[in-house]
């Protein structure tokens, strides 16, 4: 979820207007979906060759240009070159975008020789009879950087591996079949989202592209235009800044043939619907005024259920430290921070993990509280829980008996708000009651986190797997946080299937899937337990094994901010010596 521009609104009809749109304006919006249109005729002429050829430059110019996306990007949220937290915009920026066009290019390079892009890659099955495709690690160096993790894709109950197979690559087996021009309404709260949402439309749906981008992201255009400038100068994407006027224009535009956008249900619905007594009109008539489709991606209340099981004092450091991590990281302004913390009320280390997260959740750096609106969202929770926990910037919401959880349950707080609710039981019968918590409690679809040590995971056999069927979310991270589905380019990232324009929750489609499968249900991410050298065979009780004291996004991390930059530039040029350096700074967290 973010705050994307919301349209304005006639007061008379409550249909959305466009008044404030100069005419200068409108004709240069014009221009540009003109432009656009040809250019879906250059991008239905390449050949997948030509594209990959295209991709590379666009890599090229992206790792040129990832510098100064960095640092506007920190600038932007108040983060100097000394903040510890910088290292977030190299990995959430330029790190994702380049991982993106790594793995499209990998993809279409097997379409372009004949092969499957499912080739060479393990697919078998999970639990309900569906088809799991094992998407992350697929190189060398992510087995090495980031050994401990896996990811998977499941598909929707029915598809067959040999099914998975034959729609693998989607819109790219039928290259010269034009989609039209898309308008991607770009997110403004991570600056990869809306040239990942681009590279999407482009990729999956032959469809030219033009971003909008959220005025919190004005900074980033010049940026934008650089690292993307291979696709602009063939008419493939375009890119606009401006506020509600261009956005109800734009969403209107015969010219454009689908809309997505990162932001909130409330402006999806008022994109769809319209506002006021004319949207509830639309609505009980089942007539959108939005006349073509949409996806979206619109967030969610993210549970973090924490499986009761004997966990050492550093367990319950690092596992703390981590949940900080998932509400904390970008100041807590992300769709898929973590909001909602399920321990067992009969844990009898809840006290003890309830104190380590205290202290994490404190000591993690202070920042800039930065995007628009976040104060008066704390201000809904101090209200709704006003003997909370004020730590600093943030707050701490323990829900005791007698409280009412439903604010924390049902408001996506975009900001630094955590909370922690108990549901009974111990073992088999905690799961199944958090899954059961986090389904029918909890706003949205978007991701789910599970915290689970080895000696417990292994005792609930195969109903640990079941339980994970059972959550209804579209990423999944056990022992990790579903960001990292974000930033892994093979895994898919949306809601979990089923929502309608009528009933939207955390949105509808996917993107990302640099794979390019069709009918996909969830990405699970499964990560080590415990960090290096705890991860260690002889003392991880059965755990992954994972080179990495600290992963680089922690906020707890003394290092984060090198190894992340590091890692970013490894992956734009290569090179053995900067690697090295890096990993002797990650060894250092």
């Amino acid at each position: 979820m973010t705050s994307a521009s919301t349209p304005p609104v006639s007061p008379a009809t409550g249909a959305v207007t466009g008044s404030e749109l100069g005419e200068t304006e409108r004709v240069r919006l014009d221009a540009a979906i003109d432009e656009l249109q040809t250019g879906t005729r250059t991008w239905a002429a390449l050949t997948l060759a030509q594209r990959i050829t295209l991709l590379r430059a666009v890599r090229t110019s992206v790792a040129a240009a990832a510098e100064d996306w960095a640092t506007t990007a920190a600038a932007s949220k108040g983060l100097d070159d000394r903040h510890p937290l910088r290292g977030e915009e190299w990995l959430s920026g330029p790190y994702s975008a380049l991982g993106a066009l790594d793995a499209y290019i990998e993809t279409l390079s097997r379409l372009a020789h004949g092969r499957n892009p499912l080739d060479g890659i393990r697919v078998d099955r999970a639990p309900g009879g569906r088809t799991r495709v094992h998407a992350f690690p697929l190189t060398g160096i992510d087995r090495l950087l980031l050994s401990g993790y896996t990811g998977e894709v499941w598909l929707e109950p029915g598809v067959t591996p040999g099914a998975a197979r034959a729609s693998a690559g989607l819109a790219q087996r039928t290259p010269a079949a034009s989609g039209g021009v898309g308008l991607v309404l770009g997110a403004g709260n991570v600056t990869s989202i809306p040239v990942l949402d681009v590279l999407y439309e482009l990729l999956a749906h032959n469809r030219t592209a033009l971003l909008k981008v959220n005025p919190t992201q004005d900074a980033l255009v010049p940026v934008y235009k650089r690292a993307f400038a291979p696709l602009i100068g063939p008419g493939l994407l375009r890119i606009v800044r401006g506020g509600p006027a261009v956005g109800e224009h734009l969403t209107a535009h015969p010219g454009i043939s689908h809309v997505h956008i990162t932001g909130s249900a409330a402006t999806f619905d008022a994109i769809v619907w319209g506002r006021g007594a004319a949207a509830t009109r639309r609505r009980r008539e089942n007539r959108p005024q939005l006349k073509k489709p949409i996806t979206a991606e619109l967030g969610g209340v993210s549970p973090i259920i924490v499986v009761p099981g004997d966990w050492t004092d550093a367990d319950l450091a690092y596992q703390a430290e981590h949940v900080a991590t998932m509400r904390l990281q970008n100041c807590g302004h992300n769709c898929i921070a973590g909001q909602v913390v399920i321990i067992s009320a009969d844990w009898a280390q809840a006290d003890a993990f309830r104190a380590a997260l205290r202290r994490a959740y404190a000591n993690a750096p202070e920042r800039l509280t930065w995007y628009p609106g976040s104060s008066s969202r704390m201000d809904l929770a101090t209200d709704a829980y006003p003997d909370a926990l004020v730590l600093g910037d943030r707050l701490l919401v323990e829900i005791g008996d007698g409280d009412d959880p439903t604010a924390l349950q049902r408001t996506e707080y975009f900001a630094p708000v955590l909370g922690v609710v108990t549901v009974p039981g111990t073992g088999q019968e905690f799961l199944d009651g958090a899954v059961a918590y986090a389904n029918e409690n909890l706003q949205g679809t978007l991701g789910a986190n599970l915290l689970i040590d080895p000696a417990t995971e292994k005792s609930l056999g195969p109903a640990f797997e079941r339980a994970i069927a059972a959550l209804r979310y579209g990423s999944i991270a056990i022992n990790g946080w579903t960001a990292f589905g974000f930033i892994t380019p093979t895994l898919t990232w949306g809601a979990f299937p089923g929502s309608t324009i009528a009933d939207v929750g955390s949105g509808i489609g996917v993107v990302h899937n640099a794979l390019l499968l069709d009918r996909v249900e969830r990405s699970v991410i499964r990560g080590p337990f415990r960090p290096f050298p705890r991860s260690l065979p002889l003392v991880n009780g059965g755990g992954r094994m994972s080179i990495l004291p600290k992963p680089p996004w922690f906020v707890s991390s003394r290092t984060g901010a090198a190894v992340s930059e590091g890692l970013t530039r490894h992956r734009a040029t290569g090179g053995v010596g900067g690697l090295l350096a890096t990993l002797t700074r990650a060894l250092r967290a």
